[in-house]
């Protein structure tokens, strides 16, 4: 390999990394726009569009149902079959085309099952999106700084989490006796289309820089045989995969289900208003911008990716008791709450998505990153509902739904401890799979 040739590999992964995590940002930001400003949907006279909090939870639930329902599966083959670029341009797309359905919807009055749809879109897209993306990063980054990378993607991505929390409570602002009108509804997705448009331009730069990454690097590419339909069947047998794929939906069930229902939840528990509640729950992805790529740093420098994963799991246990039985109306534990989970945020997923690349060939890894999605959605699709047909069923009893539904998140958690568990020893018994290994060693 020249010179030339070396200094343009050292350099071109971070260009195509910060052209990949763009579109995951602005994705992060427009499925948590209404996140901290929920109370909107507690009462359907609230608003002019006149959804509900059931409402909002079957508009939420939609995100996943494509995936669920076999999209994401089929997808993860056409990654492995068609490559990062044509998957992934196909699947931006659609994720922008969804978001603007959900915000035409918004702006229109239509009825939430046209959102429904657009937010089914907007979510198959979203999630193959992401699996594209981190498919990329184990492409551009093998043998390298894989974990900071997938460290810095997560890290970016969330930081769209952590702007829609914030910024949604200003530009929906709480007033009291306020029927809000469709145009102050939709702020929120009319900024988040401005962000599609960004990551769009930057994902057309991705594009040709990995086109001339193939070119330029044909010399290495791996001799391994092509991917077939029967490599799928060899995923579903593999014992790791289904380890972490329930840990991931485990525990990012017991996070973002929550994150959907922030406010609802912070507000009546800790008794504080919509904007403390949006900085208070913003600290989960504040907190993953700062901690994710130093936690990605970690292990590849020390590695024990097991152990961090059983670490993470128990900080959010530890927060979801203090959210379900903490006393009332002392903020001081819902920030606590959010420091726990906020902690295990970063640590569970830094260790958990560059394991996967050491459990199965990578001929498969597409369609691998798309199963454990796959299940991580069918979580998701149940969960979301779950809360929001608990806390709508007991709309206007104090502190009960709220309670029912920390205590589902608190049941995940355990699950998701014990699972974590196991795949540390499966770590101990197959030292070959190198799961706790430092990268590159």
């Amino acid at each position: 390999m020249s010179e030339k040739l070396a200094r343009r590999k050292a350099i071109l992964p971070w260009l195509a990394l910060f052209c990949l995590v763009a579109p995951m940002f602005a994705s992060f930001y427009f499925d948590d726009m209404f996140s901290s400003v929920s109370y909107l949907f507690d009462d359907p006279s609230l608003t002019a569009l006149g959804w509900s909090a059931s409402d909002y939870g079957l508009y939420t639930s939609g995100y996943s149902v494509l995936c669920v329902f076999g999209g994401l599966v089929f997808c993860g083959i056409l990654l492995d079959k068609w490559g990062i670029r044509v998957t992934g341009s196909i699947f931006v797309g659609m994720m922008v085309a969804g978001a603007g359905l959900v915000l035409h919807t918004l702006l229109t009055g239509g009825s939430v099952g046209v959102a429904y749809v657009g937010c089914m879109l907007f979510g198959l897209g979203s999630e193959i999106a992401g699996t594209t993306v981190t498919r990329s990063i184990a492409k551009w980054f093998k043998g390298g700084p894989m974990a900071l990378a997938m460290g810095l993607q997560l890290s970016i991505s969330r930081l769209g989490t952590a702007v829609a929390l914030v910024i949604s409570p200003r530009l929906i602002i709480q007033q009291a006796n306020h029927v809000y009108t469709l145009s102050e509804t939709a702020r929120p997705a009319m900024f988040g289309m401005g962000l599609m448009a960004v990551g769009l331009i930057l994902w057309a730069l991705f594009v040709a820089l990995d086109a001339r990454y193939d070119r330029e690097m044909v010399e290495e590419k791996s001799s391994e045989p092509p991917f077939r339909i029967a490599d799928v069947g060899k995923v579903f047998g593999n014992g790791n995969f289904w380890l972490l794929a329930l840990l991931c939906v485990l525990f990012y069930s017991s996070i973002v289900a929550f994150k959907k229902f922030a406010g609802s939840i912070l507000i009546p528990r800790f008794d504080i208003p919509a904007s403390t509640a949006g900085w208070m729950v913003s600290m989960l992805p504040f907190s993953s911008v700062i901690f994710s790529p130093l936690f990605g740093i970690l292990v590849d420098k020390k590695g024990r990716g097991t152990f961090w994963m059983i670490v993470g799991s128990f900080l959010a246990l530890a927060a979801h008791l203090l959210l379900a039985f903490a006393p009332a109306g002392v903020p001081f534990y819902g920030y606590l709450a959010m420091v726990f989970l906020g902690f295990g945020y970063s640590l569970v997923p830094a260790a958990l998505w560059p394991s996967v690349p050491k459990i199965v060939p990578e001929k498969v890894l597409g369609t691998t990153y798309s199963l454990i999605y796959w299940v991580q959605n069918l979580g998701l699709l149940s969960f979301k509902m779950i809360a929001g047909n608990i806390l709508g069923d007991h709309a206007g009893e104090s502190g009960t739904g709220v309670l029912y539904v920390e205590l589902m998140f608190v049941a995940l958690c355990i699950a998701a401890v014990a699972i974590s568990l196991l795949f540390s020893r499966s770590s101990r018994r197959h030292p070959e799979l190198r799961l706790d290994a430092p990268a590159g060693k």
